[in-house]
């Protein structure tokens, strides 16, 4: 007797693993807004985390010369030395840490980043530590190679910043790495200095999620690697640079743990896209005044947001320091955050993502992505003060 899953045939003797993965609603309020669009419905979009504007001209220009070149075949499975290259450099010049050419793996996104890791790391039965709020995707990849996910509950009145001393009270011998978002994705939260210090002295390895770095509000980004080199880094070019359709990452693992993962490059996705690859080398020559000016109205954003939640009632306890989501509390409200997203998206036009997405940490919150222009901030909080005021 064969099981029917979601776009499967599942046997019986398959991985249960793929029975704990869900789905992704983010992306699931995405296309039930698109429907609504579809039937003519006007649709504030808030949901997910997509950075306004268009990828720079410069970086399009140089895969477009890429293709002219011919430059359309296979690369070395790390990926272009080039482009290695240039991001040992950038994490030389802007962290002040020695990276060689030879630590870094181009991919196809930082999803695939993120599954070379975790797989590299960790196998069945093993355990990895999280935040609980966390990114949808995380606990997913972890149970898909069959390990487990171990929450660390982060508080809202703590800005839900990951406390070393919590995860120090997660840890037996199971425990294979502890896995940070700074800045994060739901929550915004930045970890500081004495959090990435106390967390690197734990001794697990750390996974560390850095593609938002270049948003933050508290000052400099700071890298895992400044406090340890037991450290794997997950990076890209999505939100930095307004690539997220390219799907260009790369990860940076100690030497002695880069050829499990190019073995697993090789069988799982080959490399990543020759001419993509040459676009993240010019994404990686934009200044810093540039990636400055980029993200400057941000903070206009965030804190226009903030206010406006505040008058509504739902504000978290203190504006995220990082990335461009806020968590929204409407635990007065609902506990059910899925059906409460669908719910204004229907009746007020606006699409945000239900908590539940992000963990049972972050249960009786939407989360609101300000990654969208002035005037569509505006229009949707427009739209979401006058739903509230109805109930």
């Amino acid at each position: 007797m064969e099981k029917e899953g979601p776009g499967f045939t599942m046997h019986p003797e398959h991985p249960a693993a793929l029975d704990l993965i869900k789905p992704f609603l983010a992306m699931e309020i995405l296309e039930k807004a698109q429907q609504l669009e579809a039937s003519g419905r006007s649709i504030v979009h808030m949901e997910v985390g997509e950075p306004g504007g268009e990828t720079p001209t410069a970086i399009k220009e140089a895969a477009i010369n890429a293709i002219r070149d011919n430059d359309t075949g296979y690369t070395h499975s790390l990926g272009k030395w080039e482009l290695r290259s240039e991001i040992a450099g950038y994490y030389n010049r802007t962290y002040d840490v020695t990276v060689d050419p030879e630590q870094v793996i181009v991919t196809s996104g930082s999803s695939p980043a993120m599954l070379l890791a975790f797989s590299a790391l960790m196998g069945a039965g093993d355990q990895l530590i999280m935040s609980d709020p966390y990114y949808a995707c995380y606990p997913n990849f972890t149970n898909y190679i069959g390990a487990e996910p171990l929450l660390v509950t982060c508080h809202e009145e703590n800005a839900f910043r990951l406390q070393p001393d919590d995860v120090k009270e997660k840890l037996n011998p199971k425990v294979k790495g502890i896995l940070i978002n700074s800045p994060a994705n739901p929550t915004g939260a930045v970890l500081g200095e004495k959090e990435l210090q106390g967390l690197a002295e734990l001794g697990p390895y750390i996974i560390s999620d850095e593609v938002y770095h270049g948003i933050n509000y508290t000052g400099r980004d700071r890298s895992i690697l400044e406090y340890t080199d037991q450290a794997i880094v997950i990076n890209g070019f999505s939100k930095r640079n307004i690539m997220t359709g390219w799907r260009l990452g790369y990860l940076i693992a100690p030497r002695s743990m880069i050829r499990n993962m190019q073995k697993l490059q090789q069988n799982l996705f080959i490399c990543a896209c020759a001419f993509n690859q040459a676009a993240g080398i010019a994404a990686l020559q934009e200044s810093s005044d540039v990636l400055e000016k980029r993200f400057s109205d941000y903070n206009e954003r965030r804190m226009y947001l903030y206010e406006a939640l505040q008058r509504i009632g739902i504000a978290p306890a203190k504006p995220p320091d990082g990335a461009f989501y806020m968590m929204a509390n409407v635990k007065k409200y609902t506990r059910d955050s899925y059906s409460f997203a669908i719910r204004i998206l229907e009746e007020a036009g606006v699409a945000v993502t239900p908590g539940i997405d992000f963990g049972r940490g972050a249960e009786g919150y939407i989360r609101i992505s300000y990654a969208c222009s002035m005037e569509t901030l505006q229009e949707g909080l427009r739209r979401l003060e006058e739903f509230f005021s109805t109930l």
